[in-house]
């Protein structure tokens, strides 16, 4: 059964979001969709290091819509400071000591801070123990990293890394 469906919670995933690019529902998009998520995962297997566990999917579903909302929030954030007075911006570098072990977890932290506007992943350190990270406007470094590692590290370590 592995053989042919070697990751079977991507591939309603990906039939998802194939729906959700092609903004329609019709039967021949679900079936391409489906067909997608089935191949992708299946071509694509060669690439996968290590089998992917997810310890606590609830705990996963509550991070997206964080990470969602967190986005969402980020976005009207950024917009206001550019609108208002960007040359009162105060941009910084910040290493944010890592627990994660998992390097799954590890890039899903790095996507995740990319994606919420305002801060980028610049740089994994070669022993992967801190990830540099640049904000757009931040004048407390500590309360950035206790606010990512709260929001983001502590539940991708739950979902992603036996405790």
């Amino acid at each position: 059964m592995r053989r042919l469906l070697p990751h079977p919670l991507l591939t309603p995933i990906l039939a998802g979001i194939w729906l959700l690019l092609s903004n329609s529902v019709n039967p021949g998009q679900i079936v391409l969709g489906l067909l997608l998520g089935w191949a992708i995962p299946l071509l694509s297997i060669h690439f996968w290091p290590d089998k992917v566990y997810i310890y606590k999917p609830l705990t996963l579903l509550r991070y997206m819509g964080v990470l969602l909302i967190d986005m969402v929030l980020a976005n009207f954030t950024v917009a206001r400071l550019i609108l208002g007075n960007p040359g009162r911006l105060k941009p910084a570098f910040i290493v944010l000591p890592l627990t994660l072990t998992s390097d799954l977890a590890i890039s899903i932290l790095a996507i995740s801070i990319t994606l919420t506007p305002g801060t980028v992943s610049a740089q994994l350190s070669p022993d992967r123990k801190h990830l540099l990270i640049h904000a757009l406007n931040e004048t407390d470094a500590d309360a950035l990293i206790v606010t990512i590692k709260r929001r983001y590290e502590i539940p991708l370590k739950e979902v992603f890394e036996k405790c």
